[in-house]
């Protein structure tokens, strides 16, 4: 190779790396952002980025577009390594067009997702972009699609994570909507499917692009996002570390890190951490920290439908999805926005083979006219649906209430949970004593004295674990500082578990 076509692939190469330019550059960084590159440096281990298509244009020629070509077409492809393991990825640099989706940027997009299912690697996706690039029309359009279309034809088989980096606006955000978990940055990412100018326009409503679509809003009002960081660098680093609890596709288990943390470990605190009252609430999400490895729990949707929380620990070395309902907000109940929350990441566990514990302390589904007139009882079939036709490993323990359909929901036995443990302050019941006593004693109810007789009375035969115990509902009540051992030897023995299903095309979940 001569010098001046080694100068000339050179020149090239930092043509390419400049994108719309040093001007454009500047202009990101003075929103807080960084370019769609140095993304790709602080997510990838370093020197491990193999690019696709650097030099891949545009093919449009209306409006001057044919004057104004710059390689990359605005998004960057390829593969690289998060920690030794492979990962595909894109990465929508705003500079260049403000990211805005062509025909040939669609193309570069659609190469790495068909690699990655080529080849069993997940797909990461950074987007910045103003959407569908006008200029092309109904070919931009058709980009999109394929695009949807790959997404489609992906879920389940491999892992789709998107992070929202910038704007997400129109056809942009169905992409990301198909895929596993979307994360946002604070202040600077929004998504919304039609603007905030348009929504005045039609609807008269003023309204901000962050108050409609930002990181804040879809965290804790629409639950499209399942996180929010405060910077671009702190959005990749957490996501180099939730990355590493995934498993590369459907037909692997997840990685097994090595621990300091022994298996067998007991925490004396758990036997106390039940307060006496029934109706006093403690933090669950203490309880999920000290099971996990190195108390380690990456919480999925942490500021949406806090009384259940999802997210993934590891139990000596393994990835554990975690279910558990929280005292602490709304006594635990379940509701509509729990449900569908609890019946996603149930679904994408079972997907993806990774053991499912689940924590239980729920009085019951939440009752009310906006409940009942808002579907809780489609929504909360979703839950129910969603354990019933998992195959994964099963462990579910119980540490007080269970009541009624809710304790039927959150993976009992009868729903084919493989291994189900009580504390002793487990209470397992119809319902709480207090409501029980009024339904069975009624001709009592002006007697305050035979009320709290008969109250004590049911407290004592069902304010417990042993009749379920008795039944064999309950494999074994346990003492609370022994629950990490027994999960984990539990978890170890069902490594092997195999579930013969019935043929059927697919199932029809209740949307």
């Amino acid at each position: 190779m001569t010098n001046t076509i080694a100068q000339e692939l050179l020149d090239r190469r930092d043509q390419a790396r400049l994108g719309g330019g040093q001007k454009r550059i500047d202009s990101q960084h003075a929103k807080g952002k960084l370019t769609a590159r140095e993304r790709i440096d602080v997510l990838l281990d370093a020197g491990s980025f193999e690019e696709y298509d650097m030099y891949k244009i545009h093919r449009c020629a209306d409006f001057g577009m044919d004057k104004q070509q710059i390689p990359g077409d605005g998004v960057v492809t390829g593969w690289g390594t998060i920690n030794g393991r492979p990962v595909y990825l894109y990465s929508q640099d705003f500079t260049v067009f403000g990211g805005s989706l062509s025909e040939s940027h669609a193309e570069k997009i659609c190469k790495v997702m068909d690699l990655a299912m080529q080849n069993g690697v997940p797909l990461i996706g950074i987007s910045d972009s103003g959407g569908a690039r006008i200029q092309e029309g109904v070919a931009s359009l058709a980009g999109y699609s394929e695009v949807f279309y790959r997404n489609a034809q992906a879920s389940g088989a491999i892992p789709q994570i998107s992070m929202i980096m910038g704007p997400s606006a129109g056809g942009a955000v169905y992409s990301p909507a198909m895929t596993d978990f979307i994360f946002m940055v604070k202040d600077t990412s929004y998504m919304f499917v039609t603007g905030p100018d348009v929504v005045k326009t039609v609807t008269n409503e003023v309204v901000t692009s962050e108050e409609l679509g930002g990181a804040l809003t879809h965290t804790k009002k629409s639950s499209v996002a399942d996180g929010a960081y405060d910077n671009d660098v702190d959005a990749l680093l957490e996501l180099r570390r939730f990355y590493s609890f995934l498993p590369l596709n459907a037909g692997v288990k997840p990685p097994r890190q090595a621990t300091t943390d022994e298996w067998d470990r007991e925490d004396t605190s758990l036997d106390t951490l039940i307060p006496e009252n029934p109706n006093q609430p403690y933090d669950m999400r203490e309880v999920v920290q000290k099971l996990a490895d190195e108390g380690d729990f990456f919480e999925i949707q942490k500021e949406f439908a806090g009384n259940l929380l999802v997210g993934f620990i590891r139990i000596n070395g393994e990835t554990i999805g975690v279910v558990a309902n929280q005292p602490m907000v709304l006594a635990g109940c379940l509701d509509i926005a729990a449900s569908r929350k609890g019946a996603r990441f149930v679904r994408f566990c079972n997907a993806f083979s990774i053991p499912i514990l689940t924590l239980e302390d729920v009085p019951g589904f939440l009752p009310g006219t906006s409940q009942e007139y808002g579907g809780i009882i489609k929504h909360g079939a979703k839950l129910l649906f969603a354990y019933a036709q998992a195959t994964v490993p099963l462990v579910t323990v119980i540490t007080r209430k269970a009541y009624g359909g809710a304790y039927c929901v959150m993976a009992p036995k009868h729903l084919g949970a493989d291994v189900n443990y009580a504390w002793p302050s487990a209470q397992i019941a119809v319902m709480g004593a207090k409501g029980a006593t009024e339904i069975l004693h009624r001709a009592d109810l002006d007697d305050p004295d035979k009320i709290a007789q008969h109250t004590a009375d049911y407290e004592d035969r069902f304010a417990n674990p042993f009749i379920a115990a008795q039944r064999g509902f309950v494999d074994e009540v346990i003492n609370p500082r022994s629950t990490r051992r027994r999960i984990a030897r539990a978890f170890e023995l069902l490594k092997n578990k195999e579930v013969h299903q019935p043929f059927k095309k697919h199932d029809n979940i209740p949307l």
